[in-house]
């Protein structure tokens, strides 16, 4: 398992997330550690970027339609 330092937080940053951490009856490790899950989790925008873009290159074109 790999150690995590982030250094340079705001203090208000802390604060909301040991607030949030308390209010899930966490500690404020185990809520990073969710935190950091879920947005690990989350699928990249530009994934589905990609993919429309890859979509849209087999389509063909209305031009190429009208060519025709």
């Amino acid at each position: 398992m790999t150690t995590l330092t982030v250094r340079g937080l705001p203090d208000r940053i802390v604060e909301q997330l040991k607030a949030r951490a308390r209010t899930r009856r966490r500690s404020l490790e185990a809520e990073l550690r969710e935190v950091l899950i879920q947005a690990a989790s989350q699928p990249l925008i530009l994934d589905a970027l990609a993919e429309a873009d890859r979509i849209a290159a087999l389509t063909p074109s209305r031009t190429a339609r009208r060519a025709a």
